[in-house]
This record gives C-alpha cells, sequence and structure tokens, in this order.
C-alpha cells in the first residue's frame, strides 16, 4: 500500500478518490463512527471567499470554489449521483433590499468569481416567491451559483467511483503503527496495514488517532442538532438555499418535500451524541420565528453530528513535523461540507509529494495556540 487514508466522511472519501484517480495503491479505513458530521450537515454549498477572509483562506477558499463543479461533474459522469444540485441562493433581510448585494455583486465581476454566476437584488416580497416560506415583508439579494448538497450521496459517490479506480476498504478502528520516530501504517482489529503515508482525516476523532504518538492535536467535537421537517403535498425540489441576513440563519430544501433548518452549535458536548430537549426547543423555536410557515409542517427527524472544531477556527492540513509519515486534514467546522471536497484533493496532492497549489503555513495540524 502506498498511502492509508483513516476516515470515510466527505474530506477522506475525498483523498481517496484523488489518489486511486492518480493509480497510487490507496487503502481507506473507516470506523463509521455515529455521529460522523458528513452525515448530520444540512448541505449549504457557498464555497467563495470574502475580502476580510486572511489571505491563507482567501486563496484555499478561492481554489475551493474552481474545484466544487468540477468534481461533481467529472463524478456525475462517471455515472455516480452526487447529490450536489446549483438551485441558486438568497440572502434576505428585513430591513431592506441591499441584504449585501453591493459586495456580492462586486465580486461577481471579478474572474476568480465566475462560478458565482449571476447576481441579482431582490425587492420586498421576490424571496418569498422564490421560497414560500420566507415572510412577504423580506428582500434581499439572489446568487446563482449557490448549490445544495446531499452529502451522502456526495460521499457514497465519491467512494463508489474510488472503489472503480482501485481502492482498498476496511471497516473498523484503526490504530496508528508508531515506531517511535515514525508511523508505518495503522492496525485494523488484528491486522496491520503498512504504508509510507497516513493520512488522518477522521473529523472530530483524528486526536485520539494521533494520541497514541504524545502528540496532541487541536480539534475537538463540536455537536450540532440539526432538525429535519416535510411539507406534505408541497414540491421543495427547486427552492434556492435562503440565509436570514439579520441572524446568520440558513434554511434548505430537498425533493420532494423537505426542508433543513439551522441547528445547534455546543462545543462543550464531547461526544454525547443524544437529541436534547434544550437542543430540540431551539430548534423549533427559531424555526417558526424565523419561518412560521413550518407551523404544520411535520418533523421528520433531528440528526446528531460532531463537526472537528479548532481553536481559532481554522483547518489543520498538512504534515506533523514530530510524526513522520502522517498528513492531517480536518478541523473544518461547520464548512466542511463546502470545503471538505477540496481539502481532501489537497491531502492526496501531499501524500503524493506534489505541490498542494495553496498555502498552508496558516494550517499546520500542530500550530500554536495564536489566532491568524
Amino acid at each position: 500500500m502506498d498511502v492509508i487514508v483513516v476516515g470515510g466522511g466527505i474530506v477522506g472519501t475525498s483523498a481517496a478518490f484523488h489518489l486511486a484517480g492518480k493509480g497510487v495503491s490507496t487503502a481507506l479505513v473507516d470506523s463509521s463512527h455515529p455521529g460522523q458530521a458528513t452525515a448530520a450537515g444540512a448541505g449549504v454549498v457557498f464555497p467563495w471567499p470574502f475580502p476580510w477572509d486572511p489571505p491563507p483562506v482567501r486563496d484555499f477558499k478561492a481554489r475551493a470554489a474552481e474545484h466544487y463543479p468540477r468534481l461533481m461533474a467529472e463524478l456525475a459522469e462517471d455515472g455516480q449521483v452526487t447529490g450536489y444540485e446549483v438551485v441558486g441562493g438568497m440572502s434576505v433581510d428585513r430591513e431592506g433590499e441591499d441584504a449585501g448585494y453591493e459586495l456580492l455583486g462586486t465580486l461577481a465581476e471579478l474572474p476568480e468569481y465566475a462560478s458565482m454566476g449571476r447576481v441579482e437584488r431582490l425587492a420586498e416580497g421576490e424571496p418569498r416567491e422564490r421560497f414560500p416560506l420566507v415572510p412577504a415583508p423580506y428582500g434581499g439579494v439572489y446568487v446563482e451559483g449557490m448549490a445544495r448538497l446531499n452529502a451522502v450521496r456526495a460521499r457514497t459517490a465519491l467512494f463508489n467511483a474510488a472503489e472503480e479506480r482501485g481502492l482498498h476498504y476496511f471497516k473498523g478502528d484503526a490504530r496508528l503503527l508508531w515506531n517511535g520516530s515514525r508511523v508505518t501504517g495503522v492496525r485494523v482489529g488484528a491486522e496491520d496495514l503498512e504504508a509510507p503515508v497516513v493520512v488522518v482525516a477522521a473529523d472530530a476523532w483524528s486526536a485520539d488517532l494521533l494520541a497514541v504518538t504524545g502528540v496532541e492535536l487541536g480539534v475537538r467535537p463540536v455537536r450540532g442538532q440539526i432538525t429535519h421537517f416535510a411539507l406534505p403535498g408541497r414540491d421543495t425540489r427547486a427552492w434556492p438555499v435562503v440565509r436570514f441576513g439579520e441572524r446568520d440563519y440558513f434554511a434548505l430544501a430537498f425533493g420532494p418535500d423537505r426542508v433543513v433548518t439551522g441547528g445547534t452549535l455546543e462545543p462543550e458536548a464531547g461526544f454525547d451524541r443524544r437529541v436534547t430537549a434544550t437542543g430540540l426547543l431551539h430548534n423549533l423555536s427559531t424555526a417558526l420565528e424565523v419561518l412560521p410557515g413550518l407551523a404544520d409542517a411535520t418533523v421528520v427527524e433531528t440528526r446528531v453530528g460532531f463537526r472537528p472544531g479548532t481553536h481559532d477556527g481554522h483547518q489543520l492540513l498538512g504534515p506533523v513535523e514530530r510524526l513522520p509519515g502522517v498528513l492531517v486534514a480536518t478541523g473544518l467546522g461547520s464548512e466542511g461540507l463546502t470545503f471538505g471536497p477540496f481539502q481532501g484533493l489537497v491531502a492526496a496532492r501531499l501524500a503524493m509529494g506534489e505541490d498542494p497549489g495553496v498555502d498552508l503555513s496558516a494550517f499546520v495540524p500542530d500550530r500554536g495556540q495564536t489566532p491568524l
């Protein structure tokens, strides 16, 4: 084996897909932890950077925005069902029609924002025409290139395409093989798999993997409880993503009749996978306050996932100086579904000894506690 990828979320399967596609002998090891962030994420895809992002973050996001549609098109051409749909998105505001129009319109004119597509100002009442649950007084701005992602389908598409390209799959808990000077592979059950490079993309569980070597990785679980609603008799398939600007709250729809709203952010919950009364109350009360039209909706389920959070809110991506043989790719927090596919590509490039194509100096996995 040339490379072992630990973690079967969207980052790990993306890394495995890109490695296998280059003919690299690759194994994917996945423990299928309940609460894996990929399976629980809402699915909003807005990958473009803002001017206030730090330079390395801005560069990473810009390249991720270019990569996303190309990757999804490649999977679709391969016959995979990606779960990726460009349905457009709106940022709405009760206070007026701007809602970021000037900024987004200016950005959309730049070459590196070409995939953002058309940006339109929406007068009061127009957002409701596109997403009928939005209250009538709201105006806003529409971004043509925003997308939604059924993350389970996307992960499956990446995995299936990687298997077709020769990926080896092992299900079980992985333990790094550490000889005191470098990592030489992983142990899965009673079997030792050896490889010169191990990509640790195990989301919030990544720190546990490195603990055997004495290295503390600055990633922790941030629990999110996300509630799904159904609107029987309503066809929601063409509804765009919507963001309520005054509270940075998202809602999106999937076919045939499902609506998903923003959930909880609980950094102190650890790996407690329960749907709590407080969490459910927060989700229901906030959803009904923002979208009163959900009052008669069916509560279908509440999904619980553990986002991989970091102390400064920025990802962990690259080699670990004290651990030869290890590359880390995690720490995207709530942006995993947006930037995970590109993070996986960068990890694959590093594993193959290639130029990552982006400046990773700010994302050093074992960096100190100083924010960017």
